[in-house]
């Protein structure tokens, strides 16, 4: 017990102490309330949209996932940053980043209510801290996140913006930069195809063509550790001229207006119409663009859903689940086309969460049943599109090597090419 006590008193001074040595900042809402903190981050005053995640862990995880490109994260857990920041170039056995879920931070700034100054786990390599510094990420404690959510969670997601050392001025509004304006999708996707093998002793001599719209690496990870080499293009690549030379088609999570990305709507409403028994699977933005190319029309909601614990039905088995969630559009799926049905729905606020073609083996999910800070649960889903992948593989006999012409996969990168 007393070495219990001596350790909750230690691992309290950072959260205490140490703010006095830390510079002022302030996080000013759009139209809406200032908010005094201190800075634990780069020195470096930042715009973009306010938004909120609930999650208990996976701070590592969220703030380098490429769906936050351009926004501003906060965290709504009192206490941010105790288990430090693991490695951020260690690789796993199938060359994939073995923590992190791209490889730099995509939220160009932070708001913690308490930050911890210091650490412990046995994976980390640095702090919080000391990993904000490092990326150029601008971050601010002390900051009643109770408020600021309550007022998001009312008036929806905000514009926002950090200034370090500088107090508010209204005259300043201007200043304040939309990330929704711009097609973010084009600022995280790899700029070239990357080839990512499967070792031969996971190998199912499966090969799946990957749309990367700002892929996490732990969507890479669940298809490569089920035995498929995946080939990893750029969101607006012309797949639907080589897609029959896959076994399958995935199309990633991403950030921003799904809109935005008009020619990955049109290259797969061309897939779907000349490979109408091609297995597709689509999580998040995957979803929202592969339900504008059956037809179907999105929408930008109030304030998102962000976090580990949301509920979703599974209207196909009527079985409830816990999911992992990050976007702020949804399909509309009031606008669903004859030949869809709803998949999943959202039961805190019935948006559409996933949607699945009566005839043909082609499905989406809103939620990431992929999530490296968990929960798991819909990680089934990853084996319902390799059913499909494996019963067109024997039903069409179909893996050829070529990625296009004379380009080999064995000639192209291991990693993505930013």
């Amino acid at each position: 017990m007393f070495q219990f006590k001596r350790f909750l008193a230690t691992a309290s001074k950072p959260f205490t102490n140490n703010k006095s040595q830390l510079d002022r900042a302030t996080l000013t809402i759009k139209n809406g309330p200032v908010f005094s903190g201190y800075s634990f981050g780069a020195n470096r005053n930042v715009s973009g949209e306010a938004v909120f995640t609930t999650s208990l862990v996976g701070y590592p995880e969220s703030m380098t996932d490429p769906s936050y490109k351009g926004q501003i994260l906060c965290f709504t857990q009192p206490l941010i940053g105790n288990y430090g920041v693991p490695s951020s170039t260690l690789k796993d056995e199938f060359n994939l980043l073995k923590y992190m879920e791209s490889p730099k931070i995509q939220c160009i700034g932070i708001v913690v209510g308490d930050v911890a100054l210091e650490y412990s786990h046995w994976t980390a390599v640095e702090s919080l801290q000391q990993w904000c510094k490092r990326n150029g990420v601008a971050a601010i404690t002390g900051v009643d996140t109770r408020q600021l959510v309550s007022y998001l969670r009312d008036k929806g997601s905000s514009l926002g913006k950090i200034t370090i050392g500088e107090e508010y001025d209204a005259d300043e509004d201007a200043a304040f930069e939309d990330p929704g304006a711009v097609n973010l999708v084009h600022k995280v996707t790899t700029k070239q195809p990357f080839h990512v093998a499967c070792p031969k002793e996971h190998s199912k001599d499966l090969h799946i063509a990957v749309l990367d719209c700002g892929a996490k690496e732990n969507i890479l990870r669940c298809l490569v550790e089920r035995g498929a080499s995946i080939t990893v293009f750029p969101y607006d690549y012309p797949i639907d001229k080589i897609a029959n030379k896959f076994d399958g088609v995935f199309i990633s999570n991403g950030p921003g207006d799904p809109t935005h990305c008009s020619t990955t709507v049109d290259n797969l409403r061309k897939i779907m119409d000349k490979y109408p028994d091609l297995p597709i699977f689509g999580i998040c933005l995957g979803h929202q663009l592969l339900a504008l190319a059956s037809g179907a029309k999105t929408v930008k909601l109030k304030y998102g859903n962000r976090a580990h614990n949301i509920p979703t039905l599974d209207l196909v088995s009527g079985k409830c689940h816990i999911t992992s969630q990050n976007h702020g559009y949804a399909v509309d799926s009031t606008t669903l086309k004859d030949d869809w049905q709803q998949f999943f729905i959202n039961l805190n606020d019935l948006s559409n969460e996933g949607m699945i073609h009566r005839k043909n083996p082609v499905f989406s999910t809103q939620f990431h049943p992929e999530a490296k800070g968990g929960p798991q649960d819909t990680a089934y889903l990853f084996d319902k599109f390799f059913d499909n992948v494996k019963e067109y593989k024997q039903n069409n006999g179909l893996n050829l090597p070529s990625v296009e012409g004379s380009l080999l996969v064995d000639i192209l990168p291991t990693e993505r090419v930013e």
